[in-house]
């Protein structure tokens, strides 16, 4: 496990950048709320009569900001970005080879390829394709968009390839061969579902997928974990473990590491509390940690990466800890830890990364990337600094291959300077750069500051700003302020080139809060916005907006806001409890109507963040909360753009619909554009990127200036 958020990475309501794709065909839900809302019928997400009120909104909406004068030249600049081949192609190492997905516009839905190292540090290295999902695209009439494929070890000749029409969570999963670059005849092969799949070894698989009613849990997701032997029907399948369907997930891998082979089944019972299991001797073991507790295992160490308090041992250690014992002394109850890691009040663990010998360590200080090599030895684990690190910007060090080398990639960012990717081996001095990007803008006079401001209970809530040194502080500058807020995901520095050229080249200001519900000071920033607090990131946002304004760098008329998922939920809120303090929204594929989420696709696993609106304590706070129910007739908002995606399930495109619904029935400024692709990220390839993002930037220029 190369980090300890992995369950959150694939399962959350994802971080949505400015305007960079991240990472749900939908099924129709079961209209289960009170008959009293009058646009429950834009829930039906392919139904003929809301997918044609969604066409009416986009004809409104492309025709104020398609025919803007600014919008076509900014799409193509946007577009030639996206499609650069100055972009780095980031690399997994399999083998022999480093692998690359590539999209450019010869190529949208990506080539699969590969090269050697000696190839790859060239400028130009000679690339080798294994699989064009265009081609295959075309061949099969369907619009297939990468996904991931997981590696069969030690060999990794063989991939399950996990495919999704238009951009969905839900895949398609299909065995394919990488030395014919050809799938697998009679190999593994499941339809369309939100699955988990594992290798065992090569002739079986761990599976969770949609095996029938009662199979997924109340979330979407596998709550059933079975072993499927190559050759026998899926229904033969022998069950390993089950969940309850209350649960978020549950399913099975292994721990494919040389030597260290061994089975796991985890059940995440909700958002932020989970079991893990060691499959021995056809029973499960469990490892006997907090619930809230994530774990990890590399080699013969169990690490667990604590999210509360624990007293063990005559010891507390703090939330936030990384904590090592050896897994099979553990596991005969002894409970001796080593501490790799303590929090303080403003640094945090932003994950770690094995290599063969070491562990990777990287930190949060300030908001500020660190990273330490800790050492296993005589005398116990030794820590120093990486070597030849910058002093500001935003650090990510990965292992290359934790089975072979301790090689590692780093990738180091910031607002201002090209994104750069490293390559080193620990004990061997500064690691190499093998590529960086290009400077896509020009940062010239535009500096960098971090600043505090003072939330209304006295918490000091850290942000940036991205500004031109000799700004005028006249309160007329177009000003954007960026934010999310949630499932402990924090918002570090990174070098946007859509940002720079659609935004800070034209004379904006860029800012982005990291407010509390992130995880930028760890567990405890992080809870204390959870739930009934939820509005402590809301007076956080607030409070950074204030600030701005406060400086004179902006007013409220030239003041515009911008979230995505979260972020959108967060946009929503501080539309309708601080409308006097912005200017324009741009609202991204939000969670809109807190009284419903949980019963649209993957909701119900977001009841750890929000509550449960079944419990009649928690709706009244829900209800505080929800955009959807406190939106009124007669408020002057902000002029309000949202975007969402007809495939995006995992937060509903009925969030937004409503919504925009409902504003627009009460005569406020709203527009709304809806992708028919794209999932979650809200595109599916470049082309489609750019144009959303096109339309964004368009009504941020059209509003604040």
């Amino acid at each position: 496990m190369p980090t300890t958020l992995l369950a959150r990475a694939m399962f959350g309501a994802a971080l949505l950048v400015p305007f960079v794709r991240c990472q749900e065909p939908m099924p129709t839900p079961t209209p289960t709320t009170a008959p009293t809302d009058p646009f429950l019928w834009l829930e039906d997400v392919g139904g003929d009569r809301a997918l044609d009120w969604v066409r009416a909104r986009n004809a409104d909406s492309q025709k104020v900001l398609t025919t803007d004068a600014r919008f076509a030249e900014l799409q193509q600049k946007l577009l030639a970005i996206l499609d650069s081949t100055a972009r780095i192609p980031y690399v997994g190492k399999h083998g022999e080879h480093f692998y690359n997905l590539w999209q450019d516009a010869q190529n949208p839905r990506g080539l699969w390829r590969r090269t050697t190292l000696a190839e790859y540090r060239k400028d130009a290295p000679q690339w080798e394709v294994v699989l064009d999902l265009d081609a295959l695209g075309k061949q099969e009439g369907e619009n297939w968009v990468w996904k991931g494929a997981s590696w069969l070890l030690p060999e990794r000749t063989r991939v399950l390839l996990s495919l999704s029409r238009g951009g969905a969570d839900a895949t398609v999963v299909r065995e394919f061969d990488v030395t014919t670059k050809q799938f697998v005849t009679d190999g593994f092969v499941l339809p369309e579902a939100k699955s988990q799949v594992a290798w065992r070894d090569r002739d079986t698989v761990f599976v969770g997928t949609d095996f029938g009613p009662g199979s997924m849990t109340s979330s979407g997701y596998p709550r059933i974990a079975k072993l499927w032997t190559r050759g026998t029907p899926l229904a033969s399948a022998q069950t390993i473990a089950e969940g309850k369907v209350e649960d978020v997930f549950a399913y099975a891998y292994r721990d494919q590491t040389k030597g260290y082979q061994r089975d796991f089944v985890y059940r995440g019972v909700t958002f932020y509390s989970n079991e893990l299991f060691l499959l021995r001797d056809g029973k499960q073991v469990k490892i006997d940690k907090p619930d809230s507790a994530n774990a990890g295992v590399h080699h013969d160490w169990l690490l667990l990466e604590l999210r509360e308090p624990w007293t063990i041992g005559g010891k507390t250690f703090a939330a936030g800890s990384l904590l090592a014992s050896k897994l099979e002394a553990f596991l005969g109850g002894e409970r001796t830890f080593d501490v790799l890691f303590a929090p303080t009040e403003r640094s945090s663990l932003a994950g770690w990364s094995p290599t063969k010998n070491h562990l990777l360590l990287s930190v949060l200080d300030n908001v500020r990337s660190r990273v330490f090599v800790l050492t296993h030895g005589k005398d116990g684990w030794q820590r120093e600094p990486l070597p030849g690190l910058p002093e500001f910007g935003t650090v990510s060090a990965n292992a290359v291959d934790e089975e072979e080398s301790d090689d590692y990639f780093l990738t180091v960012t910031d607002y201002l300077t090209p994104t750069s990717l490293l390559l080193g081996s620990i004990g061997k001095g500064k690691a190499e750069r093998l590529k960086s990007l290009p400077a896509f803008f020009d940062a010239s006079g535009l500096v960098v500051e971090q600043r505090e401001a003072l939330s209304q209970d006295g918490t000091r809530v850290p942000y940036f700003l991205i500004a031109k040194k000799d700004c005028k502080r006249d309160g007329k500058n177009p000003t954007l302020l960026y934010g999310y807020g949630g499932f402990e995901v924090s918002l570090t520095p990174s070098y946007s080139a859509t940002v720079g050229v659609s935004w800070l080249e034209q004379g904006g200001v860029y800012a982005v809060a990291n407010i509390r519900g992130g995880g930028e000071f760890g567990p405890r920033w992080h809870q204390a916005a959870l739930k009934q607090n939820r509005n402590k990131c809301y007076e956080d946002f607030a409070a950074v907006a204030k600030d701005l304004i406060a400086q004179k760098l902006c007013s409220p008329a030239h003041l515009g806001i911008q979230g995505g998922s979260n972020g959108g939920l967060l946009m929503g809120n501080m539309t309708v409890m601080y409308p006097e303090l912005f200017g324009a929204v741009v609202c991204q594929v939000p969670l809109l109507d807190m009284l419903r989420y949980h019963k649209l696709l993957a909701g119900a696993s977001w009841m750890g963040e929000y509550g449960n609106p079944d419990d009649a304590t928690e709706a009244q706070w829900l209800q505080r909360y929800s955009p959807y129910h406190n939106v009124a007739k007669g408020t002057k908002y902000p002029k309000v753009l949202f975007t969402t995606s007809t495939r995006d399930d995992r937060v509903h495109p009925g969030h937004a619909r409503k919504m925009m619904a409902r504003m627009q029935e009460q005569g406020h400024d709203v527009l709304y554009y809806e992708n028919i692709e794209g999932g979650h990220g809200g595109a599916a390839d470049n082309k489609q990127a750019a144009f959303m993002s096109a339309l964004a930037w368009v009504f941020l220029h059209r509003t604040l200036r």
